[in-house]
C-alpha cells in the first residue's frame, strides 16, 4: 500500500511544478493560488517576486452559509476578489495546482471573475 501511496505523492508534486514551471506572479499581477481539502477550500493572491501572501480567502470566513461545496468555493472566489479590490489588484495569474480546472476549482475562478478580478 505505501508504494501505490509515495506514487501518487510523486506523480502530484509533478503535476504541480508542471504547473508551476509556466506560471509566476508579481505585485502588479499577483498569483492566485487554490487549496482544496476534503471539506474545505483557501485561496491566496501571492507575489512570487517578494515572496509574500498579499490577499488570502478561506470557506471559514463565510458569513454567509452555504450548504454546498461548490456554492462555498464560488463565494470564496467572490470574497477574494472583494479583498482584492480593497488592496487595489485588478488582474491575477490563475495557478490551480495539481487540481483539473472543474469542479470547486472552477467555481473559485468563475466567482473571483464575477467579484471583478481579470484572469
Amino acid at each position: 500500500m505505501s508504494n501505490i501511496f509515495k506514487r501518487k505523492q510523486v506523480a502530484r508534486a509533478a503535476r504541480i511544478r508542471r504547473v508551476r514551471a509556466t506560471i509566476s506572479g508579481t505585485a502588479e499581477r499577483p498569483r492566485l493560488a487554490v487549496f482544496r481539502s476534503l471539506q474545505h477550500i483557501n485561496v491566496q493572491l501571492i507575489d512570487d517576486v517578494a515572496k509574500k501572501t498579499l490577499v488570502s480567502a478561506t470557506d471559514l470566513e463565510l458569513t454567509v452559509k452555504a450548504k454546498k461545496k461548490a456554492e462555498k468555493a464560488e463565494l470564496v472566489g467572490k470574497l477574494l476578489a472583494e479583498k482584492a479590490s480593497k488592496a487595489g489588484i485588478t488582474s491575477v495569474v490563475f495557478d490551480r495546482r495539481s487540481y483539473k480546472y472543474h469542479g470547486r476549482v472552477q467555481k473559485v475562478a468563475d466567482g473571483a471573475r464575477s467579484g471583478g478580478l481579470k484572469f
